[in-house]
């Protein structure tokens, strides 16, 4: 029997990590070996990148995937500052388990909230629509001070959700809650996108205004389609 015949099947070529992974698990490392806590901070972006040698861009995509997991919260003015310690398998596993269901996050957004947006023009209340004024209001005001207006993303879309008055859609969207705010952290932590987002939130708004599902749904898919370009592994 020739040898090539006899070569497991499981044999396969080896992949390259990404560098994003390989500096989550620099970092794992780093807050390992300092006994790092709750409440402790890593160093800023720009010492990061310089001391592991990659662009400051790398780096954010890995305290991005960092953030989405939990393991860190970056604050406006502190930086980023240590959650909690899980184990570094546990974190990693979970980053590259992220990657594959993306995809899958996006066409159930598209599902769920195009309808959604579409029924929130129809069946709309001026307290939906202040609550969703106020969420713009909130986003803006984040943002206008350097932050990315990620719970005020979350809460804009939290009250189109509760404007459309369906309690499966609701229900359906809270099942997937937490997968949406991984790709939300994900989106507003790229250069200029929180006020992309902002405006876009605004068209959907002025749609549901209106009364006009047709428009309501077309702005929320362009809106979804715009902040979801949001997959990790730019080696840049």
């Amino acid at each position: 029997m020739p040898a090539e015949s006899r070569r497991p099947a499981t044999l396969q070529p080896l992949t390259r990590p990404r560098l994003y992974e390989q500096l989550v698990e620099r970092l794992l490392e780093h807050v390992t070996e300092h006994r790092l806590g709750p409440g402790d901070r890593l160093p800023p972006e720009r010492e990061l990148a310089g001391r592991l040698g990659v662009s400051r861009a790398s780096v954010v995509q890995a305290l991005v995937a960092l953030e989405v997991q939990g393991v860190i919260e970056v604050r406006h003015g502190d930086g980023a500052v240590v959650r909690e310690v899980p184990a570094d398998r546990q974190v990693l596993a979970a980053v590259r388990a992220r990657e594959h269901r993306l995809r899958e996050v996006i066409e159930a957004r598209e599902a769920l909230e195009v309808r959604i947006a579409a029924l929130a023009a129809q069946r709309r209340t001026e307290q939906d629509l202040r609550r969703i004024d106020e969420s713009l209001a909130g986003m803006a005001a984040d943002i206008a001070a350097g932050g990315r207006g990620i719970a005020a993303d979350e809460e804009f879309h939290a009250a189109v959700t509760a404007a459309a008055h369906s309690g499966l859609l609701a229900t359906l969207m809270g099942e997937i809650a937490g997968l949406i705010r991984e790709s939300r952290i994900e989106s507003l932590s790229r250069p200029g996108r929180p006020a992309e987002s902002l405006a876009g939130h605004r068209a959907v708004l002025l749609a549901i205004r209106a009364g006009d599902p047709v428009a309501a749904s077309a702005a929320m898919g362009e809106h979804i389609a715009a902040v979801s370009d949001v997959a990790l592994g730019d080696d840049g």
